[in-house]
Formats: structure tokens, C-alpha cells, sequence
């Protein structure tokens, strides 16, 4: 099992437009997102392919209030081991190192050997 990452979403609600669609959307890749008490302060506990999953959904809604999320996300998110950037890999087998490093997030280095060890089995 993944180890979950907590993520604090201060102002959520007044910093995004259409939030209703974006919670939607967080919670269908199986993320958690609560309210934290009363404060319009939130809590998002994902894995580390749950966020990237959430990354995707807001660069594919076209809504810029969602932009700082992304952000936040992308500051936040754990570094991918190796054997996490191999499944990513196995899962498209014609992706390209650019597309590894940009999607995951990882050096040139970890992307070619992830995608030369898939390569030589």
C-alpha cells in the first residue's frame, strides 16, 4: 500500500471557481478531501498516483482558478521511487523519457534507466 500524503488546501472553497466540480473530481480518483472543523481550510490525503491523477484533471478542465492547486500539488507531491516510475511506465509502453520526466517529475537519469530496465526484460 502507498504511503498517503496530507495536503492543506487553505481557502479552497474562495479561491476556486466551479468547486463542486473540482471536489467531484478529487474524489473520484480516490483521494480524501475533508473540511478541517468550521475554517475554510481543507485537508486532501492522496497517494502519490492520486495526485498525479488530480494534476491531470485540472490541466484538462481549462479552469484557471484551479491553476494554484495544481501548484500546491506539484510542491507538495513525495518524490517517485523507482519501482513507483515503473509502473507509470509499464502502463504506456510507448512512452518517451520527455514525457516520463514531465508527467512524473523525475531527473533524465532516473526516467532512462526506468525506461531502459522496462526496455531489457
Amino acid at each position: 500500500m502507498e504511503k498517503l500524503i496530507t495536503i492543506t488546501l487553505n481557502g479552497l472553497v474562495r479561491r476556486t471557481l466551479n468547486t463542486d466540480s473540482l471536489k467531484v473530481g478529487i474524489k473520484s480518483t480516490g483521494a480524501k478531501l475533508s473540511r478541517k472543523g468550521r475554517s475554510r481550510n481543507w485537508t486532501l490525503q492522496a497517494n502519490s498516483e492520486q495526485v498525479r491523477q488530480i494534476i491531470e484533471l485540472i490541466s484538462q478542465s481549462g479552469e484557471d482558478s484551479w491553476r494554484w492547486l495544481t501548484k500546491k500539488l506539484i510542491e507538495e507531491r513525495p518524490k517517485l521511487n523507482h519501482q513507483e516510475l515503473r509502473k507509470i511506465a509499464i502502463k504506456d509502453p510507448s512512452m518517451t523519457i520527455t514525457q516520463l520526466t514531465s508527467l512524473t517529475d523525475c531527473t533524465l537519469l532516473d526516467a532512462r534507466i526506468v525506461l531502459d530496465d522496462i526496455e531489457w526484460e
